[in-house]
């Protein structure tokens, strides 16, 4: 993987580089070729003095066989510091202007050829020369720019010789400078690959469970490595959290186990003994059984209608039989019914509201399971004289608060109270249940979009706020 990524890295380089080459060459190419050629006069754009030369010939005026410039003429050359000499059909003079003094008078042709191809000492000018046809009549004209100013080399080579030499000097250029990009690639490219390779690695390490990375935040990656620590932490965290649920999974099956087998045998123990011909059972001991018999299946089934309950919250695969239903009677008769039971004689609850009807649609069934399970919770989780306050109003939505003075919930406890296998280590002696209670409560009222808030400090009491 490591050479893989650095070789990605020295191909892009190498390629760049070449491009870069390549579009160096053609840029100097067109510039030495192009170079200086636009020539801005009088308005007119002329793109090298030879094309300003051939152009020149509209200046050019004939009167009575006479060649001449007009004041236009003039005053271009004047700004050009240019000179001007009309040639005849013989290579005499007949017209200049601003020639220089030891200019010639007369041109032979090869004269001519000379003048053009090389700068003469005489002039110290380089010189262009056009033609013009006046009255059936062609006369040559040399205009001279300063030395200075306009250069002319004259190149003479062999096309086939200058190709190969050409093709053989970009070969050698390219290769030189591939091996020269393909060493700075592989430099820069592994100071560059090798944090994504200690990255793979990282990212490798977590998918195979080792969440215990830090990296130094720092260089191009910073932000990577700052999510790298960022997500091992929250995997870490996340596993520490599933095993403690494993954990809580586990016990949770061996307490239900427990709770499903001892009524259990309690059943068959007393069956046995109904249905045994060698005991003969008073009428008095069979009532007594027999009641036995249906409390401990009735606690049985509550335990299975529990789980099935549950089961069908999770999946969401309950359907709510909402209707209008004035919410402080149904809390008063939770209320009234936890009061009634024998078994909660030293048990105090205050309830109020701010008003005798706050109607909302809700399953009553399901809501007064919420309200039962959470009073419960709060009675079972306590051994002596406890003191419950449940308070109904009315805000901007209908908030249920049920408040006691018990033992309290360890704060690292709190964030497992709504787990469907936890069971708090504050239970009293009376406690005995799926330990499904309160994550039933919680997925009823999401049922209902509402929500459930739990505050507790340990040894000073619990509040559930409920808000429908």
């Amino acid at each position: 993987m490591n050479w893989k990524i650095t070789g990605r890295f020295i191909v892009t380089i190498v390629s760049v580089a070449i491009i870069v080459i390549l579009i160096n060459i053609i840029g100097a190419a067109i510039l030495i070729f192009n170079g200086g050629r636009n020539y801005f006069t009088n308005g007119i754009t002329y793109y090298s003095p030879e094309d300003f030369t051939r152009e020149f010939e509209r200046y050019l005026r004939e009167d009575k066989d006479k060649i001449y410039i007009g004041s236009d003429g003039e005053k271009i050359l004047k700004e050009k510091k240019a000179w001007l000499q009309v040639l005849d059909e013989e290579g005499k003079e007949v017209y200049n202007f601003q020639k220089p003094v030891k200019g010639k008078k007369h041109y032979t042709p090869i004269e001519l050829i000379h003048a053009y191809k090389y700068i003469s000492n005489e002039t110290m000018s380089t010189i262009f020369v056009s033609e013009k046809n006046i009255c059936n009549r062609n006369y040559s004209y040399i205009i001279g720019f300063p030395s200075e100013k306009v250069k002319r080399n004259v190149l003479s080579y062999d096309v086939y010789n200058l190709g190969n030499s050409l093709r053989l000097g970009i070969y050698i250029i390219l290769f030189l400078d591939a091996l020269i990009a393909l060493l700075f690639g592989y430099l820069f490219s592994r100071r560059l690959t090798k944090p994504l390779v200690n990255i793979i690695k990282d990212v490798k390490s977590l998918s195979e469970g080792e969440y215990s990375l830090e990296r130094e935040e720092k260089g191009i990656y910073k932000e990577i490595y700052h999510n790298i620590n960022n997500l091992s932490s929250k995997l870490e965290s996340n596993e520490i959290e599933r095993k403690n649920l494993d954990k809580m999974r586990e016990e949770w099956i061996s307490n239900i186990s427990h709770d499903i087998k001892t009524p259990l045998v309690s059943v068959k123990g007393y069956a046995e003994i109904l249905s045994s011909e060698e005991y003969d059972c008073t009428k008095e001991e069979v009532r007594e059984y027999s009641k036995i018999i249906e409390d401990k299946s009735d606690y049985i089934k509550e335990l299975i209608d529990d789980l099935n309950l549950s089961t069908r919250l999770k999946n969401k695969a309950l359907i709510l039989n909402k209707k209008n239903t004035n919410v402080v009677s149904l809390v008063r008769g939770a209320v009234i019914d936890i009061l009634n039971n024998p078994q909660n004689g030293n048990v105090n609850i205050d309830f109020s509201t701010t008003r005798e009807v706050i109607d909302i649609d809700i399953d009553e069934i399901l809501i007064k399971r919420v309200i039962t399970n959470i009073l419960y919770n709060a009675i079972v989780h306590y051994d002596e004289n406890v003191f419950i306050e449940v308070k109904v109003e009315r805000k901007d939505r209908v908030h249920i608060l049920i408040k006691d003075n018990g033992k309290g919930i360890q704060e690292e406890e709190l964030k497992y109270i709504f787990e469907r296998y936890y069971r708090g280590t504050n239970t009293g002696k009376r406690h005995k249940g799926s330990g499904l209670g309160m994550a039933i409560a919680k997925d009823i009222v999401e049922a209902h979009n509402g929500v459930i808030n739990v505050e507790s400090e340990l040894l000073s009491g619990t509040k559930v706020e409920i808000i429908l």
